[in-house]
């Protein structure tokens, strides 16, 4: 059978064969950036584990010249072996290379992907910088790599580039030689990790560092002339990497933490071990120039990138398909990290405006999709990179920890990061962890949110003290799609002192709270006083909406008005009664009671929301009944001029 034969037999198939695996690779690469190619040599020490007559492996764009195998006799022999293969076969369509490689080129694409080129200005000059991005599937265009998460190995990278530039990479500088023109960079050897987190970045900038506690040098390279716009970004870099070492008992594995901000970027950052990319727009502040927003901006966007230094790196997800468990984690635990160093901002509030700005609307629609989508070959690996796996992966995160309770789910996941460091691991495997040290059952409560897609709506009555609980998914259609779920149901009663919670896993239930009702003799002080009124889904945590019968929504709008509830909680109400109002489950009358009661709100997130509905519906309705828009206009200008003042 020739090599031709051979491959056929891996056409389409959406991993690589397991008969060899990388345990390290030396590579060497020579930028040109004038002529914007590069060439390179690699070595790759292979475990062969099965016996076979060929290797295949991961390469696009590429062009090998020369391919041959060492090995030794036996692992006590100094004599070694070459071979060299009778043929080599590149497979463009599934980007494999059949059996191996020495010598390769290829070129500085300008598609912002692979070892790519992007642009920067000089004294005036336009000059090229040589930039790497290998998520998802983009190493395979630097070099011939066995280009999967779980196929880890140590990489010793070697560069040649023009002596006046400066070269990062994941690992600090081992030894610089210059010969005329061109120095050679040798790196250290980094520890094992994943292809797509080997970084390179070769150009001109200025640099700025600071020293961790801990000994860890952290580091910004900003484009000339702009060091002092990097100050704040490393200022949050070190603070985060003090939080997460704490928050996972695990420090930082990596001698050095660069950050590099670059002209031209397809993401907000990428995190590379040790060498973490960003936009330039991303990472870069001044006090006088750039917003708040900006500012708050930038710190979630680099906690996120320094999150993924334990969760994503050191743990890194075995597939594609699990992909959700490095993003949704990161963002979850990025809001966090910013919470602590910045509590005045009050952060969560702004996340869940965040998630229900767009996120819930995407969810409630019958063409999302489930958070954890199965990827069944590489190319639809980008499909999953979407705010399902983002925001929504965050949320239900959020929901769990506030089920679990924020101690037990931080020793959870400290040990979830020890038992899987410097390996893989699948969705499953954080869900068995959590059940193991908190005795809870998370498995099938968290397959009913990350397997299916959408989310539930709540519906809740109460009769003679007992509360009647059914669920159905949402969609914003009207219609109720067949998902049910398992979900964390939280409650109070008239007090943020009188909590309620239990897992609702049928499609409905009854819960008796007698004890928790108050008693005759409070109800007759005040018909709808501090003990009367009933709130489920405290501070928004669950990810559904809450439907109520008419009696608690009037005892809600009362408490609402007298300021008995919490921003998060009023901003959830309203948001909750416009989704059934556009789903029809609600009238829009019921809408227009609940935002009268609003009148003196002062909040800027309740604000916003409140001037989202009133523009919201004057739009629907200017079509489908233009003779109510005008007295609609003068209702909402009144609620705004009152909560105005």
């Amino acid at each position: 059978m020739d090599q031709k034969q051979n491959i056929e037999q891996f056409k389409g198939q959406p991993r690589l064969p397991k008969f060899a695996i990388p345990k390290r690779y030396d590579l060497h690469l020579k930028l040109d950036l004038s002529a914007c190619t590069f060439s390179g040599l690699v070595h790759i020490n292979l475990s062969i584990v099965e016996t076979t007559k060929f290797i295949v492996l991961n390469a696009c764009e590429l062009v090998v010249h020369e391919v041959f195998f060492t090995t030794s006799l036996n692992h006590l022999s100094h004599t070694c072996l070459r071979f060299t293969p009778c043929d080599v076969v590149l497979n463009g369509n599934d980007e494999i290379l059949m059996l191996g490689f020495e010598q390769f080129s290829g070129a500085l694409n300008e598609q912002l992907k692979g070892l790519y080129k992007c642009t920067y200005a000089d004294k005036g000059v336009r000059k090229n910088m040589a930039v790497t991005q290998f998520e998802a599937l983009q190493a395979r265009l630097c070099f011939p790599c066995w280009d999967e998460p779980a196929l880890k190995a140590t990489f010793k990278i070697t560069l040649d580039l023009p002596s006046e530039l400066i070269a990062l990479s994941n690992m600090p500088i081992n030894d610089e030689k210059i010969n005329g023109n061109v120095k050679t960079v040798y790196f250290e050897e980094s520890p094992k990790m994943s292809t797509y987190l080997v970084a390179i970045a070769v150009g001109l900038f200025d640099h700025i560092e600071e020293t961790t506690a801990d000994g860890i040098k952290v580091g910004v390279y900003c484009p000339v002339g702009k060091s002092d716009e990097g100050k704040f970004a490393l200022e949050v870099a070190v603070k985060s990497l003090d939080i997460f070492t704490r928050y996972f008992s695990m420090p930082y594995p990596l001698p050095k933490l660069d950050m590099v901000a670059v002209p031209e970027f397809f993401g907000g950052g990428m995190e590379n071990y040790g060498l973490i990319v960003y936009r330039e727009n991303e990472i870069l502040y001044t006090d006088s120039h750039s917003t708040a927003a900006r500012k708050q901006r930038l710190t979630i966007v680099v906690a996120h990138e320094v999150a993924h230094l334990w969760f994503g790196n050191l743990v890194t997800m075995e597939w594609w398909t699990h992909l959700w468990l490095n993003e949704g984690f990161a963002t979850w635990i990025s809001y966090m990290a910013t919470d602590i160093m910045f509590p005045e901002w009050k952060i969560w509030t702004q996340f869940l405006q965040e998630i229900n700005g767009g996120l819930r609307l995407l969810d409630a629609q019958e063409k999302s999709h489930p958070i954890e989508m199965e990827i069944q070959h590489g190319h639809e690996v980008d499909e999953a990179f979407d705010a399902i796996g983002y925001k929504k992966g965050s949320a239900v995160i959020r929901m769990l920890q506030e089920y679990i309770g924020d101690e037990i789910f931080q020793k959870s996941l400290s040990f979830y990061i020890r038992r899987y460091a410097w390996s893989n691991a699948r969705t499953e495997d954080l869900w068995s962890v959590l059940s193991e040290v908190t005795g809870i059952q998370v498995n099938s409560m968290m397959d009913s949110w990350t397997k299916q897609k959408g989310y539930p709506v709540i519906s809740v009555k109460s009769k003679d003290h007992i509360l009647e609980f059914e669920q159905s998914q949402f969609l914003l259609s009207g219609f109720h799609g067949d998902g049910q779920w398992i979900v964390p149901i939280t409650l109070c009663f008239g007090s943020y002192d009188r909590i309620k919670s239990f897992l609702l896993e049928s499609k409905s239930e009854n819960l008796d709270a007698s004890e928790l009702f108050p008693t005759s003799d409070e109800q007759n002080e005040d018909e709808y006083g501090e003990a009367s009124w009933i709130k489920v889904n405290i501070g928004q945590s669950g990810f559904y909406r809450v439907k109520y019968g008419d009696e608690l929504h009037a005892r809600l709008r009362k408490a609402i008005e007298k300021g008995f509830l919490s921003v998060t909680d009023k901003y959830g109400i309203l948001d909750d009664r416009y989704a059934l109002c556009v789903a029809c489950e609600q009238s829009l009358s019921s809408l227009l009671l609940l935002m009268d009661v609003y009148r003196k709100e002062s909040d800027y997130i309740i604000l916003s929301k409140l001037i989202d509905v009133c523009y919201n519906v004057l739009e629907v309705l200017r079509d489908a009944i233009p003779e109510l828009t005008n007295a609609l206009k003068e209702i909402f200008i009144n609620i705004l001029l009152c909560s105005a003042k």
